[in-house]
């Protein structure tokens, strides 16, 4: 639970006066992790506060604290929740998770048949994607929107991305449907399988469980292994101890 003097709220054109200082922070933020986000204009998520499109997070005393808005592709088929940003002295308060499941409660009850996916870096956001449902998927279950990955140009990663023909690359791709949510609530908890000897068993409906020590491991792999080809491809420009950082950090 985050601070008492913290409050969350959804996003109005009188929060206009605010983004440029967001739009500021993200590029900040992203330079500071060494990743790249898709650009945005203080235009563009003012834009989304007016429509009604985006979850702000303010102190008492009119603070900025932090941001996140909601996109849609593919005629909504497909929405993200996206551009999530905490201001650094409000980082660690639990924040983030408040603003996240706020803009994912927002973009249920604007957008309730649209899948909602998101791809992130930060073991932190993924531990709060799997909290509320999503489920890491391959790119190939994602929006095919070229508009959308048009906005992965601006990532220090893309040519990652490219060389990988969009199927692969350094974020992990997250994604919730609720058309599962409406089959898991039809799904009785336990079935009774009979097995080839004639035996009755009963088998219980596995959920997604997230063994994040092992997840962020694999995420450095991963890390590890397309920075290792992009350094190859870059005749060795990428520097062996960013490789190293990458994977045993």
């Amino acid at each position: 639970m985050n601070d008492q003097n913290i409050i969350v709220r959804p996003a109005t054109g009188d929060d206009i006066h605010y983004a440029e200082t967001i739009t500021n922070e993200m590029e900040l933020s992203a330079q500071a992790r060494g990743t790249g986000i898709a650009k945005r204009t203080p235009e563009y998520v003012s834009r989304k506060m007016e429509e009604g499109k985006a979850i702000i997070a303010l102190t008492k005393d009119g603070t900025w604290v932090g941001f996140c808005y909601i996109e849609e592709w593919d005629d909504k088929k497909f929405v993200a929740n996206s551009g999530l940003i905490v201001s650094p002295p409000f980082r660690q308060t639990g924040v983030a998770k408040e603003i996240k499941t706020k803009i994912f409660d927002l973009s249920r009850k604007m957008y309730p048949q649209s899948k909602i996916f998101g791809l992130t870096t930060g073991l932190a956001v993924m531990k709060i994607n799997s909290g509320l449902g999503y489920k890491p998927v391959t790119y190939s279950e994602l929006t095919t929107d070229e508009e959308f990955w048009k906005g992965c140009r601006s990532c220090v990663n893309f040519d990652i991305l490219t060389a990988k023909n969009r199927k692969n690359c350094i974020c992990t791709a997250m994604l919730y449907d609720p058309a599962n949510e409406v089959a898991k609530a039809e799904m009785p908890a336990i079935t009774k399988v009979v097995t080839p000897t004639g035996h009755v068993r009963k088998k219980r409906k596995r959920e997604f469980k997230g063994n994040f020590k092992l997840f962020d491991r694999w995420v450095r792999l991963k890390k590890y292994i397309l920075l290792r080809d992009k350094k190859k491809a870059d005749g060795g420009k990428t520097s062996s101890n960013v490789l190293f950082k990458m994977f045993f950090w």
